[in-house]
């Protein structure tokens, strides 16, 4: 998973940061300002934003209308000091997901991030199954029928992706751009080392294979060829 903070406190966006990469695993990118955030929630595919109400250059709001106006469906997560009624209502209108008040507990926030990006798939529970696999995207564990299996952290990412995406091909790239920070290029080796990996402890001794490849155009997370 992929996230974009929004956040002109450095301190702040630093922490909020490492509480996504930490407690969720999600590659984070970091934007000072109002305008910057909008070229990159324009740029990349992000699968979660957070987003300060108070920016300079452009404003949380202002953002968020131009962001959605634009077509961006990402899951928006506000930050904000302002908890009246009426500025929560008009961030709903324009396309906020949910919203925490300054200051506010990280272990909360995660909770709430979390959330908005399972709903985003489509998900409301926590634990992905497909066949006898089970991921529990809240503990971050894996099992495959009886049998805990114990993933390397960037495995598991790739995983959780493949996850979010059955019966999905998808693409090299796209997994180096929810995987790492923005510069992903320079990773551009490593995709076909977590897939052995995975295959190695997931489909090894399995019958039924469950992680694939289409040759040419990526891998996929399914029961069957």
């Amino acid at each position: 998973m992929r996230a974009l903070v929004v956040e002109d406190e450095r301190r702040l966006a630093e922490n909020v940061a490492q509480a996504l990469r930490e407690g969720a695993g999600y590659a984070v990118d970091i934007a000072g300002d109002g305008m910057q955030g909008l070229h990159l929630a324009q740029a990349c595919a992000y699968d979660l934003v957070v987003l300060d109400l108070m920016l300079p250059e452009l404003d949380g709001l202002a953002l968020l209308t131009e962001y959605r106006g634009r077509g961006g469906t990402a899951p928006v997560l506000i930050l904000t000091a302002k908890d009246e009624k009426e500025s929560v209502v008009r961030l709903l209108d324009a396309g906020a997901d949910d919203y925490v008040s300054k200051p506010f507990d990280l272990g909360e926030f995660l909770a709430r991030a979390k959330a908005l990006v399972r709903r985003g798939k489509g998900r409301r529970s926590p634990v992905i199954s497909i066949a006898d696999l089970h991921l529990d995207t809240a503990r971050r564990s894996v099992r495959r029928g009886s049998r805990e299996i114990a993933l390397a952290p960037m495995e598991y990412r790739v995983l959780e992706y493949l996850g979010h995406h059955p019966d999905e091909v998808v693409s090299k790239t796209e997994l180096l751009e929810h995987l790492y920070d923005y510069n992903w290029e320079k990773f551009s080796n490593v995709i076909e080392v977590y897939i052995s990996g995975l295959r190695r402890k997931i489909d090894d001794h399995h019958a039924v294979k469950l992680i694939h490849t289409v040759r040419g155009h990526g891998y996929v997370l399914r029961l069957g060829g």
